[in-house]
């Protein structure tokens, strides 16, 4: 039985949806790559609230899922943006989500890194004095959780910053506090426009290396790095210049196959908001990776690049959209429905493609159910069968 989907023009044409899915199953940590996911949460669909109330969220929804991205042996990601921080989930919901989730991450053996920003400061104007106390809040927060640390680029620190002299200065103050290594984010202005010129400068070259001055600066406080710049090659070019130790997550949803298996010079691990939607399949390849087979690792990985690319389309920053929507069709929650009204942000067209790429992949445990639930979204925009 065919679908019909509607594409880019509003054109209806006809699809026929796979009947079985992929055979992943769970499987252990891995052995040659970190790996985390970073995590949506899910909204409670009977509260009563409007896009700007504070985030009503289902916890035990919001927790299965994590549980499920740990059964296939990826860590968690968590109050990243992909669970809508700064986008819907405030610094209260995100609070709430670090301890929740890394209380669960002890029950089952996890791994779990939580981000550590300045979202409580919710006014214009911000010192850098008060960037650093609303940092230093957050980050004892989450090692009072017992979570690894994410430094979060900062909205409130690239308003305030007069060049790259202060983020010297404010991340040096925090690495020295830190109790155990953390992971620094390098997130760039596609994923949020706010961090335009974030390291001091817009230029992307001399904002480099401020951020590598930090680094080199303090080596045993860094774990690694993300980079969200959607720029293999620089990339490539900062993670061959880490001190030795200090590792490189890809951040980049558009190259993450070809930035983890490396080259000849090194690889990057992953810290992905597309593996969010991949967990299983991410997890398969990267035990196939695991066994030193690269090749196979590609053949697994490399055909979900088009739907990621798709997902993170710009406005990048309504990717979150896609990555719940296919959540709801693959059966993880009941329903379509996101902290913020945010499930509006992207087309028809965009969620009919992206269902098609999915399938077309085997992502959907349950293909009738995905069929079912996507003919009901359908419906609503008034597309008959």
């Amino acid at each position: 039985m065919t679908i019909q989907l509607p594409d880019s023009s509003g054109v209806l044409s006809a699809y026929e949806p796979r009947s079985t899915p992929l055979a992943l199953t769970p499987g252990t940590p891995f052995t040659s790559r970190t790996v985390y996911s970073a995590a949506h949460v899910v909204a409670d669909p009977y509260a009563d609230v409007s896009p700007d109330s504070p985030a009503a969220v289902d916890w035990d929804s919001t927790l299965a899922f994590r549980r499920h991205l740990w059964s296939h042996g990826l860590g968690v990601a968590e109050a990243m943006d992909t669970a809508q921080r700064g986008m819907g989930l405030d610094w209260a919901g995100a609070a709430e989500l670090i301890r929740r989730s890394a209380a669960e991450a002890k029950s089952v053996g996890g791994l779990i890194a939580c981000g550590v920003g300045t979202d409580q400061l919710t006014t214009p104007g911000a010192s850098l004095a008060d960037i650093r106390e609303a940092y230093e809040e957050q980050l004892a927060l989450v090692e009072e959780a017992g979570a690894r640390t994410i430094l979060m680029a900062s909205r409130a620190l690239a308003a305030a910053a007069q060049g790259p002299e202060d983020y010297l200065d404010v991340y040096g103050h925090l690495l020295r506090q830190s109790a155990e290594p953390v992971i620094l984010h390098w997130l760039g202005p596609m994923f949020d426009p706010a961090l335009e010129g974030y390291w001091g400068s817009a230029d992307l070259d001399a904002a480099t290396e401020t951020f590598l001055d930090v680094i080199a600066a303090h080596p045993d406080k860094v774990d690694g790095i993300k980079v969200s710049l959607l720029d293999a090659q620089r990339e490539i070019d900062i993670r061959r210049r880490l001190p030795r130790g200090v590792r490189c997550y890809t951040g980049d949803d558009f190259n993450y196959p070809e930035l983890i298996a490396g080259d000849e010079q090194g690889f990057s691990h992953a810290l992905l908001g597309i593996f969010d939607p991949l967990g299983p399949l991410a997890g398969e390849a990267v035990r196939v990776l695991d066994t030193g087979d690269t090749a196979g690792f590609r053949e697994l990985l490399d055909p979900t690049v088009e739907l990621s690319r798709h997902l993170f389309q710009t406005p990048t920053r309504f990717y979150k959209t896609g990555v719940v929507f296919l959540a709801w069709l693959a059966g993880h929650q009941s329903h379509f429905t996101m902290v913020g009204g945010l499930q509006s942000a992207r087309s028809l067209p965009h969620f009919a493609r992206a269902y098609r790429l999915a399938d077309g992949l085997g992502l959907f445990p349950d293909p009738k159910l995905a069929e079912e639930r996507m003919r009901n979204l359908l419906s609503l925009y008034g597309v008959n069968q």
